[in-house]
């Protein structure tokens, strides 16, 4: 069941309303078409832009990023932050800049997806740190955040 709510949410989030209905139910989906009140509907409220929507469904994540609570908070709120290395637990997986990555909680609950800034063996170079440390960590510094959050879905009802 919390894949199909999942599922409808995603149509929702990309514009698309949803039903979810009994499918064993009698021509339930002409029911519904027709206006019959049957199941839970999921309305589109502010819909997400087409590359929020790739990053979210059409790309298989590389790795994860396991973030602290204090990053989760700050991933989640509505406002929004980017993701900075300090709050970066720990990396799995082996990803480059510019693959879509899980950001995951200590307890493995995924809150976020997004595009990493650096590849897996930069990221565990940099987790815990400050950004002011990058440099010298990496020798090099193209990004302050490991994800931007203009390249990041957050997601809702989870």
């Amino acid at each position: 069941m919390e894949k199909k709510c999942e599922a409808a949410r995603l149509a929702a989030n990309s514009g698309i309303p949803a039903v979810m209905v009994n499918g064993l139910e009698h021509n339930v989906v002409l029911r519904v078409l027709d206006g019959e009140p049957l199941g839970t509907i999921f309305l589109s409220g502010q819909s997400l832009p087409a590359r929020k929507v790739w990053i979210s469904t059409a790309v298989r994540p590389r790795g994860e990023i396991v973030v602290d609570e204090g990053a989760a908070r700050a991933l989640t709120r509505p406002a929004g932050s980017s993701l900075l290395p300090a709050g970066i637990l720990a990396v799995r997986g082996d990803f480059e800049a510019g693959d879509v990555v899980r950001v995951v909680t200590p307890e493995g609950k995924e809150i976020a997806r997004g595009l990493a800034n650096y590849p897996s063996s930069d990221v565990e170079r940099i987790r815990g740190h400050h950004t002011r440390d990058m440099l010298q960590i990496l020798g090099h510094v193209g990004h302050a955040e490991v994800i931007h959050r203009d390249n990041m879905v957050v997601n809702t009802g989870r």
